[in-house]
């Protein structure tokens, strides 16, 4: 584990750099890309990835107002969220006029100052110090945060069976990060320069399942209009992630596990076995044991898929780790609202440690974003957004809380269930927002109610 800044990547578009803004972002650690002329700019925008963007006004060296706007417009194409910044060697109110009415993120005169040099990197492209257990991609852009033995321990054991080809479970409830686990798991595999392949088996029906896991030749059924490879084919050489595979119906898991065996398949409507060599990480956000007890999962494919397995901690079960986590969303959203954070609110903090964060790491990420968005100034809080406090500082939040304290005699299932209906009972039978302040999504919220429905845990009204 290390504490490090997160790589930031910018693009300065200016025949003429300022030296104190490239010193600014060497003190940030922001990495810098400069294009000299339009073309340059226009190359570099397709063949990087970045999180700011700076173009110079000045007709005297060619970067006139429609070259910027046709830069602005072109670094909106790769990434519509990117903000596009426009210096301007006019000081005037004109040139900030035009600069809002084109829709810059923000407008500068130049020469710029040391001040505003700092100003300017620290607000579009915050960088605070993070504890960081794990990068993702060869640029770090992606990480798993945070400092608790909990999920030293879970990233440990990724690193051990990264290297072989063992198939993986990767269990925990919803928003814990377990796909972010699995990209780590194929980054630190010896297939990591082959694909890495996803399918969500919640989001596809019986009838699409076969289809789009295994393929289909052409004329196969109404609508296959062409042959199209599936994605056990497109994983081939690297790794396939099965993500919520306890939702597959029981047929298909029979055909999935002569596939896991023989690693051989075939198409719909073809009679010829193809090859493959795939490595399979599978999630569940369910009690996958639990699941083959009650007969809802085989046994020899759990048996099959589970060569390793790994659980992901509950946020709550990593409290430690939550001010790394809230300094790490700021670093990657603060940009989309332009507010430059310099301290969290007492209260904030407080009310974070004691909820008990049903939707995980993915719903602190929401809330995160929604006080960025609708507060104000450098310190984050909660007191711009009432209703999102109140939400959080409910005693309904105790019972959520005390789950944690249910987990060595309840099983996953059974801790998911109490999570779900109580958020439920929370937002008074709202499904989108239960959902929301779960970080799952509608359609998840919606099966899962349908199957408490079934077992009489919840009422039609709800």
């Amino acid at each position: 584990m290390q504490r490090i800044k997160p790589s930031k990547h910018v693009l300065i578009i200016d025949s003429d750099v300022s030296p104190v803004l490239l010193q600014a972002c060497a003190a940030q650690g922001v990495r810098t890309v400069v294009a000299s002329s339009g073309k340059d700019a226009f190359k570099k925008l397709g063949n990087n990835e970045f999180d700011l963007a700076i173009v110079t006004n000045s007709p005297a060296t060619g970067f006139d107002l429609e070259t910027c706007k046709e830069l602005k417009s072109s670094a909106k194409e790769e990434n519509p969220e990117l903000p596009v910044i426009m210096l301007s060697e006019e000081d005037s109110s004109r040139a900030g006029i035009s600069a809002i009415r084109e829709d810059f993120a923000d407008f500068f005169t130049k020469p710029l100052s040391k001040d505003q040099a700092c100003k300017l990197v620290e607000t579009w492209l915050p960088n605070h110090n993070t504890h960081v257990m794990a990068a993702l991609g060869n640029v770090g852009r992606s990480l798993m945060v945070g400092k608790s033995q909990a999920l030293s321990k879970t990233i440990h054991m990724a690193r051990r069976v990264a290297g072989t080809n063992a198939p993986v479970l990767i269990c925990g409830e919803s928003g814990t990060g377990k796909e972010l686990l699995a990209q780590y798991i194929h980054d630190q595999s010896q297939r990591n320069n082959g694909p890495f392949v996803k399918v969500n088996c919640a989001s596809l029906s019986e009838s699409l399942l076969e289809s789009e896991l295994f393929g289909h030749e052409k004329g196969s059924f109404t609508g296959a209009q062409s042959t199209r490879k599936g994605r056990f084919e497109r994983a081939n050489g690297g790794t396939l992630l099965l993500d919520e595979i306890t939702e597959t119906p029981p047929a298909f898991q029979a055909q999935l596990l002569r596939v896991l065996e023989e690693q051989r398949l075939e198409r719909v409507g073809s009679e010829n076995d193809i090859n493959v060599n795939v490595r399979v990480i599978s999630t569940t956000n369910r009690d996958i044991a639990e699941e083959v007890r009650r007969g809802n999962f085989r046994a020899d494919l759990y048996y099959r898929l589970s060569g390793v397995r790994i659980v992901v901690p509950a946020l709550r079960e990593r409290k430690e780790d939550l001010e790394e986590l809230i300094w790490h969303f700021i670093n990657e959203l603060a940009s989309e609202t332009g507010r430059k954070i310099g301290k969290l609110d007492a209260v904030l903090v407080d009310v974070f440690q004691r909820y008990g964060w049903p939707g995980n790491v993915r719903q602190l990420r929401n809330v995160i974003r929604t006080c960025l968005i609708l507060g104000t100034g450098e310190t984050l809080q909660l007191a711009d957004v009432s209703w999102l406090f109140e939400e959080l500082n409910t005693d309904h939040e105790a019972q959520i809380n005390g789950l944690a304290d249910m987990i060595g005699t309840k099983s996953l299932a059974e801790i998911e269930q109490q999570a779900i209906l109580a958020t439920l009972d929370q937002t008074q039978g709202n499904r989108t927002k239960a959902a929301e302040v779960l970080g799952i999504s509608d359609r998840t919220i919606r099966e899962k109610i349908k199957r408490y429905r079934n077992r009489d845990l919840l009422q039609e009204t709800a």
